[in-house]
């Protein structure tokens, strides 16, 4: 069984198109929304698309998805996490669960920087600290990554195993660490990406959320790099 999970905070534009796209692949048992205390409407649209809808009102991007794991069918084998800003593109979420359902990896985790990218769908500062994070994890682990991208899909144990804790924009580079700390078989796969549907990003909308986010990401990097020592 397949679950997919999607953090939104302030997506009434977006998020039904998808939910819709994402049921449109056959590939989920169930689409879990998690609100993250949004004062639109992307609870309701949300809801009347079709997909299971959690409320998490205590901000945060790692928080989201948390609530959204605690919430999963009891039956769900393999997690898949997308963002609901419609910037992903869930027409290559085959290629991420079909590793996984084949046994021969445990984390699959899409490469925007390797696939084919909208002009303006990720800036500069995107890129190189996906390039960045990439070349310190291969010196700390040996893990190969080009990318810190959210659509991602992992076995629901392997994932419970890695102790996940960050609640901030670091859950995703924690996930990576963790996951080449524990000799999980991972797999990077070439994924395209669009300039969101609609609404303003939370990180590279604003110069404000961008140092917000970067300084959180160097913080959970910093973290779980001296958690060996």
């Amino acid at each position: 069984m397949i679950s997919v999970i999607i953090p939104a905070l302030n997506e009434e534009e977006p998020i039904a198109n998808v939910i819709r796209a994402v049921a449109a692949t056959k590939i989920p048992h169930e689409v879990i929304v998690v609100d993250n205390g949004s004062t639109d409407r992307t609870a309701e649209r949300a809801r009347a698309a079709g997909a299971g809808l959690v409320a998490e009102p205590h901000r945060g991007y790692g928080r989201a998805c948390a609530a959204g794991i605690r919430s999963l069918s009891p039956e769900c084998d393999i997690v898949v996490f997308l963002d609901g800003d419609g910037s992903d593109c869930p027409e290559f979420m085959d290629q991420l669960v079909d590793p996984i359902v084949a046994g021969t990896h445990d984390f699959v985790i899409g490469s925007r920087t390797r696939g084919q990218r909208e002009p303006g769908s990720m800036n500069v500062q995107q890129i190189l600290a996906g390039r960045f994070g990439g070349w310190l994890l291969s010196i700390l682990y040996g893990a190969r990554y080009t990318d810190m991208c959210p659509f991602r899909a992992i076995r629901r144990e392997s994932l419970r195993r890695l102790g996940m804790r960050e609640k901030t924009y670091g859950w995703n580079l924690e996930m990576q660490m963790r996951a080449a700390r524990a000799g999980l078989r991972i797999l990077e796969v070439p994924v395209n990406h669009r300039c969101r549907a609609g609404g303003v990003s939370k990180v590279s909308g604003t110069l404000r959320g961008t140092f917000v986010a970067g300084a959180r990401i160097l913080a959970t990097l910093l973290r779980i790099a001296l958690e060996k020592l």
